[in-house]
């Protein structure tokens, strides 16, 4: 059995990964900051149905805190499959954007993936096989007003995914990220009305949650193997 390893999993997008990682066999881990008692709930689901996870609970910003909570899981098995998707918005319009709007989406977005991905290389690199998936934004393709920190976060974090993509593929590691357009979450419900949506998603709905799990799914499989140092967009047919 895997196990992996999907940051910011109380969520909507993070708690179908979460299911579907499950689904295919895998020992989940199931990340979570302020989220722990959704996480656990979302974990005893998936034991109920016959599945395996576990919850735990650290800041990915924080690098210790991070450190203290994978040093003895990774003493205890190597972790494979890696789903980088906690992320935060802080939306202002630059003019207006404060440092701390800044800083607090690049730290999240940029060091919690260094701060989780890179205790996790070694022991994936001696096992010789790994999945990678960052869970990036079509604000970090297309641009969005009022998201530049989001953005920039996010595009630096494609970035990250194409320079690790080379490092690691001779170890049979795949990194890839996924850009998730507009989602059916209750953070984009109270963005994007019906009369937008239909505006701007040639396909005229929102995607679902299991939708990027299942694209999720795929690379973190056998399967995609020889898919590596790639952004897939998931959007509907926006861009």
């Amino acid at each position: 059995m895997k196990h992996a390893l999907v940051t910011g999993g109380s969520g909507a997008i993070g708690a179908a990964i979460c299911r579907r990682l499950a689904a295919d066999g895998c020992h989940v881990h199931i990340h979570a900051h302020r989220g722990l008692e959704a996480a656990r709930t979302l974990a005893d689901a998936i034991c109920a149905g016959g599945g395996s996870a576990e919850a735990l609970a650290f800041d990915v910003t924080d690098g210790a805190a991070v450190t203290a909570v994978l040093t003895p899981l990774l003493e205890r098995q190597t972790i494979q499959i890696l789903v980088n998707n906690a992320g935060i918005h802080d939306d202002a319009v630059f003019p207006g954007m404060s440092a701390l709007q800044w800083h607090r989406v690049m730290d999240v977005t940029v060091n919690g993936f260094f701060n989780v991905t890179q205790p996790l290389m070694m022991p994936m690199m001696r096992s010789r096989w790994g999945r990678i998936v960052n869970i990036s934004s079509i604000a970090a393709l297309t641009g969005n007003r009022g998201q530049v920190n989001y953005a920039a976060a996010k595009g630096a974090l494609n970035s990250a995914t194409k320079a690790l993509a080379q490092e690691v593929a001779s170890r049979g590691i795949t990194v890839n990220a996924v850009a998730p357009g507009i989602i059916a979450t209750a953070m984009s419900e109270s963005a994007f009305d019906a009369e937008a949506i239909a505006r701007l998603v040639p396909m005229k709905r929102a995607g679902s949650p299991e939708e990027v799990a299942d694209l999720v799914g795929f690379l973190a499989s056998a399967q995609a193997s020889y898919i590596t140092g790639q952004i897939l967009s998931i959007n509907g047919g926006i861009i």
